[in-house]
């Protein structure tokens, strides 16, 4: 991987998939909506001795993914690697959730992934080789037990424009995949699910969801970088059009 420019945009796993892109020698463009979280990201690059700029980036505006873009291709001449990281979960069911909230969540997670591809297809397309990478949810593809249908629908949705942008353009050399991460333990459960299950304390919440997975434990965000490492690296060549679930076992259950 090295030599390759790869942008992550998001936090937490996309943090740990940054660093795990920069330590395989990719230069990294690290995108958050938070221009101070992309610059806690670069700096932690950059004192490993890697490659990282940072840009404050909504992936929901058009006209900032072609200047982040541009900036990147200003910086690294070339994209080889694009991940989309960016996620937004609003709680709530049909009933309750308001329609601005569900019409956000597919700005952020659908749209999102749409634009960004439009933005670095033209030149993968040209070089004959390129690697897009999209973190879904197991809530795209299950239940999660508590009304979650913005989150659901947009991260199902994600995954098969990811597939669908694998088929368009599988013959133009470009591989395209999904990860579908499980419960992972990121400084984001402690208010999603707490503010779902206000009843229970942070300790209990963890133990729950430890102990919903058959491996006993939730994730981490290192076990999702290191996926996705895997699938930008020759290893994984032949890989396209996939969802990659890694979650313990946690899609393969019956729920009792």
């Amino acid at each position: 991987m090295g030599g390759a420019g790869s942008v992550a945009p998001g936090w937490s796993i996309g943090k740990a998939c940054s660093m795990a892109y920069a330590r395989e020698g990719a230069a990294v463009v690290c995108a958050d909506l938070k221009q101070e979280a992309a610059d806690d990201i670069a700096h932690l690059i950059e004192k490993e001795g890697g490659k990282a700029i940072a840009i404050a980036l909504d992936v929901s505006k058009q006209d900032q993914v072609e200047a982040a873009v541009a900036k990147a291709l200003q910086a690294y001449g070339r994209i080889d690697i694009l991940q989309n990281n960016a996620g937004l979960g609003i709680l709530g069911g049909a009933v309750d959730l308001a329609p601005d909230d569900w019409q956000r969540a597919f700005e952020v997670n659908v749209t999102a992934v749409m634009l960004a591809a439009k933005a670095v297809l033209p030149g993968m397309i040209e070089r004959g080789s390129g690697v897009i990478t999209s973190v879904s949810s197991i809530a795209g593809f299950r239940h999660v037990g508590f009304p979650y249908i913005s989150y659901g629908a947009t991260k199902a949705a994600m995954a098969h424009v990811t597939k669908l942008i694998a088929l368009d353009h599988a013959a133009d050399g470009i591989r395209a995949n999904t990860i579908v991460p499980g419960l992972i333990d990121t400084p984001r459960i402690e208010f999603t699910v707490h503010t779902a299950r206000p009843d229970l304390s942070f300790d209990e919440v963890r133990a729950k969801r430890d102990a919903q997975v058959p491996m006993g434990r939730m994730g981490t965000a290192w076990e999702i970088a290191e996926v996705a490492v895997f699938l930008a690296s020759d290893a994984a060549r032949y890989v396209t059009g996939t969802d990659m679930f890694v979650d313990g076992g946690l899609a393969a259950t019956v729920r009792g």
